[in-house]
Parts: structure tokens; C-alpha cells; sequence
């Protein structure tokens, strides 16, 4: 039967400050927290900490200037980033922010099809080790595989609708993130307790020379912004919200309590894996455990990864579904094979709305990402780029330009002071971290060095250059 597109379209605003939150957590605690013991290895235990406070910090202002910019002066609502800037700022820039948004939601997804597969690796890791008594043991394992059957998953959950439809598969990826960030703190602190002291220095790890300590810290911040921001979905989140109260009241609230609990879990990840492996630390925290640790326990953990990132995936490409099913609905109104839905009625579950177009296009947008997944499986270097791009331009620039626009700050009155200084001081922070990311990415192509996934008897995740 089919359904008229405007009535798919039109969806009542049901979410509250317990959706908002599952939202939230299920998009900011992903592959970024299992990079953190590295990051803080790579910045010693003074910087580790102090940065994560901070990006925490920057990442709350940063989300109360925008959550501001979710109702125009006119009533009208922005219910994507993109919207904002062309309401606010107007259309030149809509095009910058634009092509950075959704480069960056498209990158984040390949990202996820990257962490997914190492933890589906990392479950057959685990096993192996456990099966032949010995951490030296050889237990190398390729990516492609896992990258296609998380590509096959990724298929069937595109065709969730929208945000509207899928709060329920939210809070199944946040709670799956509490679990197995639990783990791996608790494994962490175990490592420590039998190690009998706590590793690591001030300096972090030392590096042979000095240019290549300052790409580590460059790509350690990297990782660090990546695993903070969700700037580039925050509208959308905020879109789901019933009012009264005010949407924006909603979200701040909301936000303040995922920050506050994701940075929780981040500083005890980054600092007892850095704590517990100290200069060996690994690129990917529970990659790291070997036997001395409950293989069962590894293996929930890295299963609680998948099931979370299949959540993440679906919360960080539904604003690029929607934008491209929107535009191509309103340039053409009478073409049935974008317009045309049929209610379908599945035993056991809800009922769904299959359209030709969206089956089509998610599974062509679902097959890209993995496909550049497999080429470019470098797990942390593609965090700290995608972080870097991510931080500055669409975490910082656009919220702080949009919020003095709207609220008609003057020039050089405190307020807009602070806000250019916070501005300015995030741009270097990008650039740094920017140059030192693509300078790990690039490297192995470069230099021409194969760059092999293997788990060593130093029970390292990744041979790193």
C-alpha cells in the first residue's frame, strides 16, 4: 500500500531528557574511548588528563551555543546544523559548513566500520590466545571479512527511517558503552593491582627524536577531539524533543550530564590503560589484555563495541539520509520511485515504510563507507583526522559566529572577546593535531612500509611506525 511522502515526513517531537541523553551518549562514547590509553601515553600524566578536561570543558560551551541556535528570532526551527547556518549566517556559508559536515559524518562512519572490525578481530584474538596458553602465540587475523559482515548489518538497520524511529536502538547502544567502558576500566585497574605499580611518566612515551614525539602529541590530540565533539548531530538530537520546556533547556541539561559521565569514563579508560601498559601502551585499549585477564570478559567487552557501534553508525548517517531523501523529495514531487512508500507488516515487528530510492541509496552509502574502510584501516590515525576537522570549524567556529549573530553581541564587549579567544586558541589546537594526523596517515603510504595487523608478544593491537 503506498503512503503519501509528506505523511513520512511529519512526526510528532516525543523525545525527553532521557532520549536526548541515550542520543547523546550513543554518539560521543564510541571508538574514540578505546584510543584514550594511547592519547595519554603520548601526552604523559599531567597533559593526558589536563587535555580531556579541557576538550570536556570546550565541548559544553561549545554545545550550549548551539542548542541556543535550534529556534530562530522568527519561531522558526532549525532542525539540522545546516539549517542554522543558512538561517543565521546565511547561504555562502551553508556550502563551507555543508561539504565539512557531512565529509565528517560520511568519515566518522568508515571509522566505525574500522573499531567494528577490530573488536569482531579482537573477540577471535582472544579466543586464540586462551586456546593456545601463550600471549606469544601467533594470532594474526585479517579486517576485510568483518568489515563486510558489519556492512551487511549496516544494510538492513539503514532502513530505519529517522531519528524519530530509532530512540530505541539509542539506548541499547548507550547502555552496551556504559558496559564495556566498565570493562576495560576495570580491567585496567586489575592490570595495575597485579602489576603492583602504576606505570607511565610525566613525559609519556619517550620517542627517539623530537619531531616524531610532537607528531605522537599532535595525533594524540587528534584522537582526544574526536572523542569529544557531536556538534555536527547535536540539531538533529535536539530536533526529537517535546516542549515545553524549551528544546534548548532540554539539550543543555541533557548535555551537561553526558559530558559529565563520558568524561568519567574517559579519564579512567585513558589513565588506568596508560596506567596498566605504560609505554607499550596499545592503539586500541582492550586489544591490549591478554591472558592474564578473563578471556570471556574481553570477549563481552568487544561485543558490547559492535552492538554500540551498530547504533552509532545509524545516529551519525541518518543526517545524511535525510538530507539527500529530502532534496530529491522536493525537487521531484510526482516521481514515484522517490515518493512511492509500501507499508510492509512483519511478524514481531513494528511496521515499516519501504521506500525504492532510500533501499537503494543506503545500501550504495552502507557499501562505501566499507569500502574505504578496507582501504584505509589505520584505526588511530583516522581518528585524529577526522577529530581534527571535526573540532574547530563545526564544534567551535560556526557555533560561536552563529551565537554572536543571533544574540547581536558587539564587537569587542567582553563576552565577544572571550568568545574570539576561545575561537582562536581551538584553531591552533586543529591545525596541530591536523598536520600531525595526516602525517601518520600518509606516512606508511609514502614510505612505501606495510603496516601489518598483528598482536606481538608485547601484546600490541597494532605495529605502529
Amino acid at each position: 500500500m503506498a503512503v503519501d511522502q509528506q505523511n513520512s515526513l511529519d512526526h510528532n517531537r516525543t523525545g525527553t531528557l532521557w532520549t536526548c541523553f541515550a542520543h547523546i551518549i550513543t554518539a560521543v562514547i564510541g571508538s574514540g574511548v578505546l584510543s584514550l590509553a594511547w592519547s595519554t601515553a603520548q601526552l604523559g600524566w599531567i597533559a593526558g588528563p589536563v587535555s580531556m578536561l579541557c576538550f570536556a570543558v570546550i565541548t559544553y560551551v561549545s554545545s550550549s551555543l548551539l542548542s541556543d541556535c535550534y529556534m530562530s528570532p522568527n519561531g522558526r526551527r532549525n532542525s539540522t546544523y545546516i539549517d542554522a547556518v543558512k538561517a543565521i549566517l546565511g547561504e555562502k556559508q551553508t556550502y563551507v559548513c555543508g561539504l565539512l559536515q557531512y565529509m565528517l559524518l560520511f568519515g566518522t562512519g568508515i571509522a566505525y566500520v574500522i573499531t567494528t572490525s577490530t573488536s569482531m578481530r579482537a573477540i577471535q584474538r582472544s579466543n586464540c590466545l586462551h586456546e593456545k596458553k601463550s600471549e606469544a602465540a601467533s594470532c594474526a587475523y585479517g579486517d576485510s571479512f568483518y568489515m563486510l559482515v558489519f556492512g551487511a548489518v549496516q544494510i538492513f538497520f539503514s532502513q530505519i527511517p529517522d531519528f524519530h524511529n530509532m530512540e530505541w536502538l539509542s539506548i541499547v547502544a548507550a547502555t552496551m558503552s556504559f558496559s564495556y567502558s566498565s570493562i576495560g576500566f576495570a580491567l585496567g585497574l586489575a592490570q595495575v593491582i597485579g602489576n603492583g605499580w602504576i606505570k607511565g611518566s610525566i613525559t609519556g612515551t619517550p620517542i627517539k627524536t623530537t619531531t616524531q614525539k610532537v607528531w605522537k602529541v599532535s595525533q594524540a590530540l587528534g584522537d582526544i577531539a574526536f572523542a569529544y565533539p557531536y556538534s555536527i548531530i547535536l540539531l538533529e538530537i535536539q530536533d526529537t524533543l517535546k516542549s515545553p520546556p524549551p528544546e534548548n533547556r532540554t539539550m543543555k541539561k541533557a548535555s551537561m550530564g553526558a559530558i559529565v559521565v563520558t568524561t568519567f569514563f574517559y579519564l579512567c579508560c585513558g589513565c588506568f590503560g596508560y596506567a596498566a601498559f605504560g609505554d607499550e601502551t596499545p592503539g586500541n585499549l582492550l586489544g591490549g589484555i591478554g591472558l592474564s585477564q578473563p578471556y570471556w570478559l574481553i570477549d563481552f567487552a568487544n561485543a558490547c563495541i559492535i552492538v554500540h557501534l551498530v547504533g552509532a553508525y545509524q545516529v551519525y548517517s541518518q543526517p545524511i539520509f535525510a538530507l539527500v531523501e529530502r532534496l530529491l523529495a522536493e525537487q521531484y514531487p510526482s516521481n514515484g520511485f522517490i515518493n512511492k512508500y509500501y507499508e510492509i507488516n512483519v511478524p514481531l515487528f513494528p511496521r515499516l515504510n519501504l521506500n525504492a530510492f532510500r533501499l537503494c541509496f543506503r545500501t550504495t552509502y552502507v557499501i562505501l563507507t566499507t569500502g574505504f574502510a578496507m582501504l584505509i584501516p589505520y584505526f588511530n590515525q583516522v581518528l585524529g583526522v577526522l577529530g581534527a576537522l571535526n573540532f574547530w570549524p563545526l564544534a567551535i567556529y560556526f557555533p560561536v559566529k552563529m551565537y554572536i549573530e543571533q544574540r547581536k553581541i558587539e564587537n569587542w564587549t567582553r563576552k565577544w572577546i572571550l568568545l574570539q579567544i576561545l575561537s582562536v586558541l581551538c584553531f591552533f589546537v586543529t591545525v596541530f593535531a591536523l598536520v600531525g594526523s595526516i602525517q601518520g596517515l600518509l606516512r606508511p603510504k609514502l614510505s612505501g612500509d606495510i603496516v601489518m595487523v598483528v598482536f606481538n608478544e608485547k601484546k600490541e593491537l597494532y605495529v605502529r611506525q
